[in-house]
Parts: structure tokens; C-alpha cells; sequence
């Protein structure tokens, strides 16, 4: 039956090019659907395995007024007290713009923030300089300045080359910037920041001390004991002024939304795939039309309606089963090559390659029994009439 079947695909190969690529198109769609995903998953899971799943953020909420609350000056040494706390930085917002030269108009601010902070900063948030170096003890106190990644690229600046450092104009002032950050996953706010040492920002830049953000890393087994205790430790009068997050949970649902159209993706792979059905079906009925004389002949010399009904349910499965492994083939090829372009590492399912090659067959086998059983219902004298 099997070659009988590929004999009929074998004489009308276009026809049966063409009726197999509505089903490649839809079973690429579903295997695409399921293996991109999935190696988005792996590659969110790699990444919050690199940079730590223990990094809480406090910041002040709201009065029950409704004002804007504000954190104590003593809220960073104050979190240090916890136990199971292994580091502590904290940012505070500082009332200034940050433009590359002074003849820029002051509203021109390209939607960059200053922010004082700590020396410990970039360890807590497990940073890393592009070039140059980042604030301490030494520098802080001078009017230097480290950008983000976002906001280096903003204003011109991709480097910080030794012995010829660039200037900003920030808060009225020169500061001389010493580093430019990379990319900060967990902390996306750094990116569009200007960053300057504490003590420069009160002296230079009328910084009130009182942390704007707190930054805590914890073991790994206590974050959640320290989540509960964070906002009471940093304010004790008002800890429901206090608001306490894990930016890892955020970027796991940053990519949960990106991932929300799958189930739409999803449901077009099955629309593709319904009109490849109904392409096979149709290819399958003409095909019993053009061929009654062959069937007559068949049934003439002693073929029964089984053999008949087997030989164009053959030729309708192979055909589906070679739309299926094509659009196997396409739907691997595209997931290699979006995960290769975002620099994912490439999953795929077996359970996704497996099932669409028998989606395919079940396609082939639902589309095919019509005009299997009309194939086989013609009797000798009337196929060859």
C-alpha cells in the first residue's frame, strides 16, 4: 500500500508539492510556537542563575495621606544589622540634569536621571564596567561621575579613554566621568542614571542624604525572612511606608508578557494547518476523479475495496507526513535562528518535533478517509465507464 501511495505522489509531484506545503507552513508554525518559548525559558532561567535571584529593593511608598514617604538617613546601616544580609548600596535622586556641554538647553535632559550613591553599589548589583573605573572611597567625594549604559550612549560618550577623561555638565557644574556601566538587567533604572558619590552630591548638587533606593543581598535561603523584616528594619516608625520588591520576579514576568501571544501564534499554526487538511482533501478527491480508469483496472483484476481504500489512504498520510517533516525541518530552522539572533541558547522539544510529525499523519489519515472510501465504493464497470 505504502508504495502504491508514493506512486501516486510520485506522478503528480507538483500537485503534491503544493498540497504538502499547507501543511508545512502550519506544522513550522506549531513547532516554532512551541520551541521558541521554550528556549526563551532557558535563557531567562541562565540568566537569573547569573545574576542572583537574591536581590531585594526597598524604596519609600506613600504616607497615609497620600504623600510621597521618605526613607531615614540611617536606612542603609540599619539594613546592614540583618543577619542573614550579605551587602547593601543604595541610590538617592538628586535634584539635577546631566548634559553633555553647558550649551545645551536645561530642559534638554534626554530623559536621564542623577542619582548619589554608595561605593558598594555596583557589587550588590553584581555590575560590570565597560571601560573606566567606578566610584570609592577616593572619588566620591569629588565631582566625578560613572554613567549607565543607556545614559553613555546618550550623551556621546562610549569609553572613558586613560588620561583623556570626558566632561559632563551636571547640576550647573563640570564633573569629570571616570566609568560607563554595561547593561544591568535587574536594575534597568542604573542604565538611564548619571551616578555620583554621596558625599559630592551633598556638597555640589544639595542632596538631602535620605536614600531614595536600597539595594540588599541576602543568602539565598533567607530572602524571603529578610523580605518580611526589610521594611520595618530600614523605617521602624512607619514600615508600611515601605515598599519591598524582588526585581527578578519582575523580569520573569517582564518575559511571561512577551511570551502572552503564544496561545494566538498558536492558533494560527492551527488555522494553516486546517487549510493544509482541506488541500490534501481536495488533492485526494481529484485525484479519485483522474484516476477512475486506474481504479476500474484495479478492481478488474481482483483488488478489493480494502486495497483500494489503503492505497489512497497511503498516498493522503505520505503526503501529510512530508508537509509534516518539511515544516519540522522549517520550524527548527526558524527557532535556531531567532534564538541565535537574541543569543539563546536553542531548545527544542521533543515532544514538539515528535507531535508534529504525527499531527501531520492524523491530518493525512482524517483528510484522506473520504476520498479513500469513495475510491474504494466504485465498482469496475463504473470507473471504467
Amino acid at each position: 500500500m505504502v508504495s502504491l501511495g508514493a506512486h501516486g505522489m510520485r506522478t503528480r509531484p507538483l500537485r503534491a508539492v503544493l498540497s504538502a506545503l499547507g501543511i508545512a507552513i502550519g506544522i513550522a508554525a506549531m513547532v516554532a510556537v512551541v520551541s521558541i518559548p521554550a528556549s526563551s525559558a532557558r535563557a531567562l532561567h541562565d540568566q537569573l542563575a547569573a545574576l542572583g535571584t537574591n536581590l531585594l529593593t526597598a524604596a519609600p511608598g506613600h504616607t497615609l495621606t497620600g504623600d510621597d514617604a521618605e526613607l531615614p538617613e540611617s536606612a542603609v546601616a540599619m539594613a546592614r544589622r540583618i543577619g542573614p544580609v550579605t551587602a547593601v548600596g543604595s541610590t538617592g535622586g538628586v535634584d539635577a540634569t546631566v548634559r553633555r556641554t553647558d550649551k545645551i538647553a536645561a530642559e534638554e535632559t534626554s530623559g536621564l536621571t542623577v542619582y548619589a550613591t554608595t561605593p558598594d553599589l555596583l557589587g550588590v548589583l553584581d555590575g560590570h564596567l565597560h571601560s573606566g573605573t567606578f566610584l570609592d572611597a577616593a572619588n566620591s567625594r569629588f565631582p566625578t561621575v560613572v554613567l549607565g549604559s543607556v545614559a553613555a550612549t546618550r550623551l556621546g560618550i562610549r569609553d572613558v579613554p586613560v588620561g583623556s577623561r570626558p566632561q559632563v555638565w551636571l547640576g550647573g557644574r563640570w564633573f569629570t566621568v571616570v566609568g560607563v556601566l554595561d547593561a544591568m538587567p535587574l536594575a534597568p533604572e542604573i542604565e538611564r542614571s548619571a551616578l555620583v558619590g554621596w558625599a559630592a552630591a551633598e556638597k555640589w548638587l544639595g542632596f538631602d542624604g535620605h536614600p531614595g533606593t536600597v539595594y540588599v543581598r541576602a543568602r539565598e535561603s533567607q530572602v524571603e525572612n529578610v523580605r518580611g523584616v526589610l521594611g520595618s528594619t530600614l523605617n521602624p516608625q512607619q514600615p508600611n511606608e515601605v515598599q519591598v520588591a524582588r526585581p527578578s520576579d519582575a523580569l520573569a514576568a517582564q518575559r511571561l508578557t512577551e511570551s502572552s501571544y503564544n496561545a494566538l501564534f498558536l492558533a494560527l499554526g492551527g488555522v494553516a494547518l486546517l487549510v493544509g487538511g482541506v488541500g490534501v482533501a481536495n488533492t485526494m478527491v481529484i485525484s479519485v476523479l483522474e484516476r477512475r480508469r486506474e481504479i476500474g483496472l484495479r478492481r478488474a483484476l481482483g483488488a478489493t475495496r480494502r486495497q483500494v481504500r489503503g492505497q489512497f489512504l497511503a498516498e493522503s498520510v505520505l503526503l501529510s507526513l512530508l508537509g509534516g517533516a518539511a515544516g519540522v525541518l522549517i520550524g527548527v530552522g526558524v527557532t535556531a535562528g531567532y534564538a541565535l539572533t537574541k543569543q539563546w541558547a536553542v531548545v527544542l522539544p521533543p515532544q514538539a518535533l515528535i507531535g508534529g510529525v504525527a499531527v501531520a499523519a492524523v491530518i493525512g489519515a482524517v483528510a484522506g478517509a473520504y476520498p479513500a472510501m469513495r475510491a474504494a465504493r466504485l465498482t469496475p464497470t463504473e470507473a471504467l465507464s
